[in-house]
């Protein structure tokens, strides 16, 4: 016979259907009553070991605390249901299926009955149905069975808010049939994929239109799984739908948002950055973008702050344009040319008031005003040809502001997209315009002080070659920095007395608009000093005085606040050449000395005394002369044309060796060969002259004695030398210059006399003498005998003035080659028996 415990697990077996069970009686204290069934097999305690125990140590975490309430429940409405975690015998948590049952107070001491079971699978299961039931139809997504010929067989609740009607008005449908827009051959080519594979499709992103929104398109969710029965035979699909359309609509607008703002303002262009926002705009926002900017913004200048009231008298100027193609709006106007709107259009209304404007739905009239002047003509123009343009049906005018100011429109219109323009496309077209607003100013200040850094450049930078005889010039300029076009570097060719000519190439420390201003400040001392005919150590003496001078008062700062010395660490060459000797006078201010290149095409470097840096201050300056044949080449140049690797002045001698070319193809070409890499690691100056000499029959030379008999003869020698130069009309001017300097030179001079007559594209007289006396000009009064001479000389001549050399001074003066009749009639009243001219012309002799 068997043991009593294996009779009752039997009973208990055949009562419950389970062995994991177990049946406990408590009282009204929670303490176990009676003998437990299979308590072991379920929490592992012997029947005896949980007699007198309290039920809620048999329970795991905080599940004891629910007893009360368990309790109340089930006396309340006569039994309880429900899973609770037990702690079994070894520590472990084991879930049980529990059932509380009141019992009658006759029961004695027992008060409730406990069934618990493991909770296992099918028991679990079998609570599974109606849960199941109200997952399917009352969960948000929607989900549809369809067979293997992908006909919808079953779907829910949640899916007819998609469109396409109720599980009945879907049955035996396909998904072409239920939703029109959804382009359904996609979609279906998916769940074949899903039925052949067996490979389920998770989250696939599908964009159309559903026929609960047939106006915009929706962006779905999808995922397909395969549906097989119990021999693996494939019985269809189930595939689930969510609504991610905002989702994805955030993260269009956040792409377009980030490709702005990589596109939008690359460049310093005002209207390279309009178009940049059109082009970012089309297709992804409009069909149809327009940007028309103010004419001042275009000019760099600065608009009215806050809106323009008087939007009605602006002028517009189309900065860029954007269009869908083919069968876009055809658009007339090229980026700079005049744009105009009807003055009650929203494009003006915005200008005045600051505001943005949308229309979801245009109608005729508004259209009209709407769409820009030039759009409404090519459009007028193709429907009088036969043809038909898209009409705009949804449109955005959102104004450009930025930093308080107004710089212009933007318009949007939509012409093959049917979806009208709603909130969010607005926010999003103000906010790619906000965006392209501050790039276009930036632009636009950007544009003004690029003007007036060139204005400056241009002003500070010789304009051209003087006229004069003695040199063929070209120069070109490479700024360190292109964009701004400012650097320290300079040349200039300044004509002298004489025929000569000087020719200056310097370099100022660093880059941008200071290295221009002390540029400038250079420039002017140099040529300032040039027009006192100094030589050229002593030139560049007196500039290093001046750069001294201005370090020294401290008067020059940066941005900072910080002294910033204007000058020092400057170089400066300065050459003199004279095309009558055909010698060329040099010194250098820590400057490289010049290319020489020869007639017969060797180039050499010639050797120059190492002068200081200017501003360095109490060394000397030393000068070497430097004879020139006719047709010699000197190239003139700073540092940064030879500072890239590979150029230096092997390079430079390569390039004029090897190159016959005209000055000015050959002056870029060396820049482009010995300079070509960007950016720049310095500005480039390059100065090429050409040397010329004047013949022998330009020059006429006397040496008179210190005698006042030689005046009336210097005169008579003079008109000779005209009248064979056939300059008659200049006799009486140059005999009457000719006699006021000969005559100051015999009166107030010593030594021997030089008379020079130069031809060149003036008439230049020239008178040496061995004196150091500078003469000055007086106005004599009416009755002294003497000091109208250099008065005029002044009248008659262009200029004159004096030079020194080592035996003493030159004094000359140079004529126009016409005779300027107004100059000698002012003149006239000078002349008479007190003039400096005291002898009489027609007592003189023939020599």
């Amino acid at each position: 016979m068997g043991r009593p415990e294996d009779t009752e697990t039997t009973a208990h077996e055949a009562v419950f259907g389970v062995a994991d069970s177990v049946v406990l009686l408590f009282d009204e204290a929670g303490t176990v009553v009676g003998r437990p069934y299979a308590a072991e097999r379920l929490l592992g305690y012997p029947a005896a070991e949980l007699g007198g125990r309290r039920v809620g140590s048999l329970l795991a975490g905080d599940e004891a605390g629910r007893l009360p309430e368990i309790l109340a429940t089930s006396k309340r409405d006569g039994g309880w249901s429900g899973v609770l975690l037990a702690r079994h015998r070894d520590g472990r948590t084991v879930a049980v299926d529990v059932t509380v049952l009141p019992l009658p107070g006759e029961a004695g001491p027992a008060r409730w009955l406990v069934v618990a079971v493991g909770a296992a699978p099918s028991r679990q299961w079998t609570m599974g149905p109606a849960l199941l039931e109200r997952m399917v139809t009352e969960m948000p997504i929607g989900l549809c069975f369809v067979d293997t010929e992908l006909r919808c067989v079953w779907s829910n609740t949640a899916l007819e808010h998609f469109g396409g009607g109720t599980v009945e008005q879907r049955r035996g449908k396909r998904l072409a049939e239920i939703q029109p827009g959804m382009n359904a051959d996609i979609v279906e080519s998916k769940m074949r994929q899903v039925l052949t594979t067996g490979q389920p499709v998770v989250a696939y992103e599908h964009v159309g239109r559903t026929r609960s929104h047939p106006d915009r398109d929706h962006a779905h969710a999808m995922s397909f799984v395969r549906l097989d029965d119990d021999n693996g035979r494939a019985l269809g699909v189930c595939y689930a739908v969510v609504d991610i359309t905002d989702r994805y609509r955030a993260r269009l607008r956040l792409a377009l948002m980030a490709r702005a703002s990589e596109r939008i303002g690359r460049s310093l262009d005002v209207m390279g950055t309009a178009q940049d926002l059109a082009d970012v705009a089309v297709p992804a926002l409009a069909d149809f973008v327009a940007v028309d900017l103010l004419d001042a913004v275009l000019r760099g200048a600065e608009p009215s702050p806050g809106p323009t009231a008087a939007a009605t008298s602006l002028r517009l100027v189309r900065g860029g344009a954007q269009n869908v193609r083919p069968g876009g709006v055809k658009e007339v106007l090229e980026p700079g040319e005049p744009s105009g709107y009807r003055p009650s259009s929203p494009q003006m209304d915005s200008l005045a008031h600051g505001r943005s404007w949308r229309a979801a739905h245009l109608d005729a009239a508004t259209r009209a005003a709407a769409i820009p002047i030039s759009v409404a003509e090519a459009a007028a123009a193709a429907e009088a040809a036969g043809a038909s343009d898209p009409v705009p049906h949804t449109a955005i005018v959102v104004p450009i502001l930025a930093r308080g100011v107004t710089l212009g429109v933007a318009t949007f219109l939509r012409t093959r997209r049917d979806e009208p323009f709603d909130e969010d496309d607005l926010r999003l077209a103000e906010e790619l315009v906000a965006r392209a607003a501050v790039c276009l100013d930036n632009a636009r200040r950007y544009a003004r002080e690029q003007a007036a850094a060139l204005v400056l450049q241009r002003s500070l930078l010789p304009h051209g070659v003087p006229a004069q005889e003695a040199v063929d010039a070209a120069s070109f300029y490479r700024p360190a920095d292109e964009l701004s076009g400012l650097g320290g570097d300079w040349f200039d060719v300044i004509p002298l007395s004489g025929a000569r000519v000087a020719l200056v190439v310097g370099e100022v420390l660093g880059h941008g608009i200071e290295a221009a201003a002390t540029m400038g400040q250079l420039r002017t001392a140099v040529r300032t000093l040039a027009d006192l005919d100094l030589a050229p150590e002593e030139l560049l003496a007196h500039l290093d005085d001046l750069v001294v001078q201005v370090t020294r008062d401290g008067n020059v700062t940066d941005l900072g606040g910080a002294p910033n010395p204007a000058g020092v660490g400057a170089s400066c060459l300065y050459a003199v050449y004279d095309p009558v000797s055909l010698r060329c006078d040099l010194a250098s201010a820590g400057h490289l000395a010049p290319a020489v290149r020869a007639p017969d095409g060797t180039v050499t470097f010639p050797e120059l005394p190492p002068g200081p840096s200017l501003g360095i201050g109490g060394l000397p300056f030393e000068a070497v002369e430097l004879p020139l044949a006719e047709g010699s080449v000197l190239a003139f140049y700073t540092d940064g044309l030879i500072a890239a690797p590979g150029a230096g002045k092997d390079g430079l001698r390569r390039v004029l060796e090897s190159r016959d070319l005209p000055l000015d193809e050959l002056c870029r070409s060396i820049v482009d060969e010995l300079a070509p890499s960007r950016p720049y690691t310095d500005d480039a100056a390059l100065l090429l002259v050409r040397t010329r000499g004047l013949a022998a029959g330009q020059v006429a030379v006397w040496d008179l004695p210190a005698d006042p008999a030689v005046v009336a003869r210097a005169r008579v020698m003079a008109a000779r030398q005209l009248a064979a130069w056939g300059l008659e009309e200049l006799a009486f001017t140059t005999e009457l210059v000719v006699s006021e300097l000969v005559t100051n030179a015999i009166r107030h001079a010593s030594g021997p006399i030089r008379l020079r007559l130069i031809l060149e594209r003036t008439l230049i007289c020239e008178v040496f003498d061995a004196s150091s006396t500078s003469p000055h000009l007086r106005h004599a009064r009416t009755t002294d005998e003497g000091g109208r001479g250099l008065f005029l000389i002044s009248q008659f001549t262009r200029r004159w003035g004096t030079r020194y050399t080592a035996e003493g001074k030159i004094i000359w003066a140079e004529q126009p080659l016409e005779l300027d009749e107004a100059a000698l009639e002012a003149a006239a009243p000078a002349l008479g028996p007190n003039s400096g001219t005291d002898l009489d012309l027609d007592s003189v002799q023939d020599p």
